[in-house]
């Protein structure tokens, strides 16, 4: 197709010059390569498209209204082709993501409003979930993630650890009482997060004088959701571990209580991932760009 476009394009400036050498001079090619072109040109049609004499040239009928559906088709060809270099230098087009829901709601989304104000011509569509997404098979250009990550090809690109906070409902501690320590916590129903098979998501991990302290959490209540963690905990049903951040709202009105003050609560990678590594599209480095500035891994 190529070749063809390009003997069309030659065709086109024998037909605008007049002749086979001025055509050749302005396209940079000998005559005898224009006059293959214009012979492949007519091979293919099966139809003289240039009556050639030892004077003079002109197009034959067919040559004639071949010449204006030439103009036309380079015409759309050159339109086409500024349409991908604008593309490819002003971030626009849509943008599938997803994140985990509690940071997707309470951090990401406010800062896509930034994003989108920033960048006018770029959509998000923003699917929020706590399963595990994979990115290929289900279609997003990008996927943020919290935790532990599996072996893949995907570029990853580290952004801001999320510190967690041990909390309860003060019913909840009125009724069980308020651990003082780690290993206070096997005697209290801790409403844990589970993984897309039903496994524990991973042990609670304290620190305290450079010692670290692994619990073993037991509760009767495990969910891969952490919205229905949160609501469960604000019903009074458990102890929880989740993203500060998340709770913020919860813990500043007094919905929930902090515990285990002295302790050092684990904090959970959180990472950027997506596929192309270095070949990306304006939309997708203006979009890396922004995640990795707005939520800096320091």
């Amino acid at each position: 197709m190529s070749d063809r476009l390009t003997s069309m394009a030659v065709f086109v400036k024998v037909c605008e010059l007049g002749t086979f050498s001025a055509a050749a001079t302005a396209l940079g090619l000998s005559s005898q390569m224009v006059g293959k072109h214009i012979r492949a040109l007519e091979t293919r049609l099966g139809t003289p498209l240039i009556r050639r004499s030892t004077r003079r040239q002109h197009l034959t009928d067919v040559g004639q209204r071949f010449y204006e559906r030439c103009c036309v088709v380079l015409a759309e060809v050159k339109a086409a082709e500024a349409v991908a270099e604008e593309m490819n230098a002003v971030p626009q087009g849509r943008l599938r993501v997803s994140a985990p829901v509690g940071f997707g709601a309470c951090e990401l989304a406010p800062a896509l409003m930034e994003f989108m104000e920033r960048f006018p011509q770029i959509e998000i569509e923003l699917a929020l979930t706590d399963r595990f997404v994979d990115l290929v098979r289900e279609n997003f250009d990008a996927v943020l993630r919290l935790g532990p990550l599996p072996d893949s090809s995907l570029t990853l690109r580290p952004i801001a650890r999320h510190q967690q906070v041990l909390c309860a409902a003060p019913s909840y501690l009125a009724r069980k009482g308020t651990p003082l320590t780690p290993d206070d916590l096997g005697e209290h129903d801790c409403l844990s997060f589970v993984n897309a098979s039903g496994l524990p998501y991973a042990d609670w991990v304290f620190s305290k004088n450079a010692m670290e302290h692994v619990i073993k959490v037991h509760g009767r209540f495990r969910v891969n959701d952490g919205r229905v963690l949160t609501a469960a905990a604000l019903a009074g049903r458990g102890i929880i571990l989740q993203p500060k951040a998340v709770l913020r709202e919860h813990l500043e009105r007094g919905a929930l209580v902090p515990l285990l003050a002295d302790y050092a609560a684990p904090s959970r990678d959180m990472a950027l991932l997506f596929a192309g590594g270095g070949s990306q599209t304006p939309k997708m480095r203006a979009f890396i760009d922004f995640i990795v500035k707005r939520f800096p891994n320091v």
